[in-house]
């Protein structure tokens, strides 16, 4: 993946927002717990009353309870309250029994420090109070079980027991106190807002209405705090889309833009269905990783690492559980990881082999139809595609057993925590809303490790791919542009020269052609004729530079090839192969395709030399007739005539035909060639072929015999000094042609 990271460089911030957005949606996912906590704690225990130290107390509550306090804790309280004569209408409607009574007002706009410093004052004051009434009296028992059904609790008869609890030694006020302050924190909360919820009844206050406000705000909250998590995942998504999207893009152009510029010797090393399954299949298992890399490798660990804090927050004892369930979990990803990645590398060579045999079958269908052998090709797919199915189901089912062994370890740790939980629960170290968000945090640590192990079951092929696609575009082509291109001779344009070229392909023993030297000139045919493996395509292949010379130099306009962009040595050259390759479109759009801007005249005039026009005009659409993929829809001389038309519509000087004749009849050979003469008089033509009836009017006829000349010259001139041509002839022409050496 690291070889491709220059691809990244352009949609960073892209990724920085997303990251962003992902934390904005883990802080949001964090948070939910939380307030559920609170709705359950607060909302419901305690009746919506988030603090202990109440906003408003009778007088005789606040002097009761100061019977408690040590004289520091007082001096706070009196800080921090406001007296309030009863009667005042300010705060009639919040506490309607202030006709009857004083009360104390806690002061606005308190730091939380303050508020926590008297939470604890009137929660440890409360616990000593219940401590010192459970020594004294057994009949106070009532009050002790009543903790938890706060609304019976009646603090008129608790006032009644002052003047006993004023009588005991100082002495037990002491040891109660202290085992207040030993007391867990979770505990002394709740005692606490015991009494400040009947502090609240004593002055009337509506307990309902508190708890329905609470519970409605922290609802409205989470629902606030879902809205902005969403946004948030549907914005990362979308950002992750984009960047996956134009990653995918800038590679696949790159891959398609490098394979263009590949020579014959680079695709001797990647076959054709290698290179479409790279620029297809890996890139998108690439683009797929890169969606999910962004959505969840950034989100995961926020939320691991922040539901662990959230929880090590509400308690440390069951930090141990997520520890067990993580280690699990990572078990499981290491042995998935050893057992799937080796055979995710074989199903991406087995794609491109599986690929291979279909388009070889496709291609070849006609072929296999005739010579019968249906059940051969169908059992060679078979073959592969078997090895194909096995492999995938191995790795299916080995990832089909992740999901289920995760929900295993998800719920077992639910159960754990609950078993453990819920004896903190009796021992009043946890709450039953804490324990709850516990169970959230916990499935969220889980849940984070089942999102990086998404990533790492996705990373294995992705890695693969992203190693296939970076060997595309690391592989150097044999054929370079030099950096200062030398101009063309005006003098020799059109020229081509073959000085002393030898060639031997790549990794071959044997040399294809040897010591090659002659002079193409303008308007004039230079024909190649030899048997088949003599080396002329290899020729016709040195001119364009789809090779370079191993020894020797091929000059185009008094140039070396090699010494000129290939970009200008191609436009000098009308290229005609054997087998003529048309895209899909239509037939105009075929014969324009190296020649836009050529008028529908000259389009005419080149199809007509060709001796193309007949079989257009035939057509209902003529040059707007489709021409299918892979050209199925015309003929094999018509395929040649359109390539022929093709070319001489680039109006090139320089025409190469490597054997472009073959699937004419003799009529349409001699009427075009004809015709060719008188249209491009001027240009160099180089023509391949076969037939020597083709070639016979040439001005120079090139003989090859095993990669060597084995003579130049005319027709008349070949019969009579070459062997190896009269050999030929031979066996093409009649006794009585070669005896006159006539022409056509």
């Amino acid at each position: 993946m690291l070889k491709l990271r220059k691809y990244y460089k352009p949609f960073i911030l892209s990724i920085l927002i997303a990251i962003a957005l992902l934390f904005v949606q883990a802080m949001c996912d964090l948070k939910l717990p939380d307030y559920m906590s609170d709705i359950v704690n607060t909302g419901i225990q305690s009746n919506g009353i988030e603090q202990v130290a109440p906003k408003a107390i009778s007088e005789n509550g606040l002097a009761f309870l100061k019977n408690f306090m040590e004289n520091e804790e007082i001096e706070v309280i009196d800080k921090n309250y406001t007296q309030i004569n009863k009667g005042d209408k300010t705060y009639q409607a919040e506490y309607p029994n202030i006709e009857n009574t004083n009360i104390y007002v806690l002061n606005q706009e308190l730091e939380e420090t303050e508020i926590e410093k008297l939470n604890h004052i009137f929660a440890v004051a409360s616990k000593t109070m219940l401590n010192m009434i459970e020594k004294i009296s057994n009949n106070m028992e009532n009050v002790t079980t009543q903790t938890s059904e706060t609304e019976k609790m009646d603090v008129s008869k608790i006032y009644e027991m002052e003047p006993i609890l004023n009588q005991i030694p100082e002495t037990v006020k002491k040891q109660a106190r202290e085992e207040a302050k030993q007391t867990p924190e979770s505990m002394l909360n709740s005692v606490g807002l015991v009494f400040t919820q009947s502090f609240y009844q004593e002055l009337g206050m509506d307990i309902s209405k508190i708890q329905n406000q609470f519970i409605i705000q922290t609802g409205l909250k989470m629902l606030g705090i879902c809205v902005i998590g969403i946004i948030a995942a549907i914005l990362v998504g979308f950002l992750g889309s984009k960047v996956g999207a134009g990653i995918g893009k800038n590679i696949r152009n790159d891959v398609f833009q490098k394979v263009q510029s590949f020579s014959s010797a680079e695709f001797n090393n990647f076959s054709a269905a290698s290179l479409i399954t790279r620029t297809t299949n890996d890139i998108t298992q690439m683009q797929n990783f890169i969606v999910m890399m962004i959505r969840m490798l950034a989100y995961a660990p926020i939320m691991g690492i922040g539901a662990l804090i959230m929880m090590a927050q509400k308690t440390t004892d069951l930090i141990w559980t997520i520890a067990l369930a993580c280690g699990l979990i990572i078990l499981l990803i290491l042995f998935l990881f050893k057992m799937v990645f080796p055979k995710i590398k074989i199903v991406q060579k087995l794609t491109d082999k599986i690929n291979l045999v279909a388009k070889e079958n496709l291609s070849g269908l006609m072929v296999i139809r005739a010579f019968g052998t249906q059940n051969y090709e169908e059992n060679r797919f078979d073959e592969v595609n078997t090895e194909v199915m096995k492999t995938n189901k191995f790795i299916n089912r080995s990832m089909g057993m992740m999901m289920p062994t995760m929900m295993f370890i998800m719920n077992g740790l639910n159960l754990l925590i609950l078993w453990v939980g819920a004896d903190s629960i009796a021992n009043s170290t946890l709450q039953v809303g804490d324990l709850m968000a516990v169970m959230q945090y916990g499935i969220e640590v889980v849940m984070s490790f089942l999102f990086v192990s998404m990533i790492f079951v996705m990373w294995p092929r992705a890695s693969v791919s992203a190693n296939r696609i970076a060997e595309v575009l690391e592989t150097e082509s044999t054929i370079h542009d030099p950096k200062n291109p030398e101009p063309f001779n005006e003098n020799k344009k059109g020229y081509v020269e073959f000085k002393k070229v030898t060639f031997q392909y790549p990794g071959a023993d044997e040399k294809i052609l040897e010591n090659i030297s002659f002079v193409a000139k303008p308007g004039e045919t230079t024909a190649i004729i030899g048997a088949t493996g003599s080396g002329k395509t290899t020729i016709i292949n040195l001119i364009p530079r789809l090779f370079d010379a191993t020894e020797g130099e091929v000059l185009i306009n008094g140039v070396n090839v090699k010494n000129m962009t290939q970009f200008e040595l191609h436009n000098q050259i009308g290229y005609i192969p054997q087998k003529g390759n048309l895209l899909s479109g239509t037939i105009e759009s075929n014969l324009k395709y190296g020649n836009e801007e050529a008028s529908e005249e000259f389009v005419q005039k080149c199809a007509q030399v060709a001796q193309a026009t007949e079989f257009i005009e035939s057509k209902e659409e003529t040059y707007q007739s489709p021409i299918s993929q892979g050209a199925k829809n015309v003929s094999g001389g018509q395929k040649q005539r359109l390539s022929i038309a093709r070319a001489l519509i680039k109006n090139s000087p320089i025409y190469v035909f490597d054997d472009s004749f073959s699937a004419l009849d003799f009529k349409t050979d001699s009427n075009l060639r004809k015709a060719l003469k008188t249209h491009s008089k001027n240009s160099t033509f180089i023509i391949v072929a076969q037939r020597v009836s083709t070639i016979m009017q040439a001005e120079q006829i090139i003989v090859l015999n095993e990669g060597k000349i084995a003579g130049i010259g005319t027709h008349e001139e070949l019969l009579k000094n070459c062997e190896t041509y009269y050999e030929i002839a031979s066996s093409q022409l009649s006794e009585e042609e070669l005896k006159n050496g006539r022409k056509e």
